[in-house]
């Protein structure tokens, strides 16, 4: 198995930065993708950013120009930098990478347990 361990939350002020980091506890053997979400208490989980380790990167209209994914699918890690933070950007955050960790096994989703961004004057 593999835990992904996110870090980086913190309260912040509006426009200020965070920069948010996640690591997995081993390689995978196959990274198909890599993503951030987040959510609000009593809303969905909402898809922040997304990056295919073949293809573009895509963001969710309310934090594009704002926000920026990178990764290492070799370490892995993935990171998410936000800057000009909004009070709407509150939520807890979560970590997302999908793929093989063996090549006998299957293909499979993991999750971080998530980390608090807090934005407030």
């Amino acid at each position: 198995q593999v835990q992904l361990v996110e870090s980086g939350g913190g309260l912040v002020q509006p426009g200020e930065s965070l920069t948010l980091s996640c690591t997995a506890s081993r390689r995978f053997f196959i990274i198909n993708n890599m993503a951030w979400y987040r959510q609000v208490p009593g809303k969905q989980r909402e898809r922040v950013a997304f990056m295919d380790t073949l293809g573009p990167r895509n963001y969710t209209e309310r934090v594009k120009g704002r926000f920026t994914i990178s990764g290492d699918a070799a370490k892995p890690t993935v990171v998410l930098e936000m800057n000009s933070l909004k009070s709407e950007d509150t939520a807890v955050y979560y970590c997302n990478i999908d793929g093989w960790l063996t090549e006998l096994g299957d293909r499979s989703n993991y999750w971080g347990k998530g980390t608090l961004v807090a934005v407030s004057s």
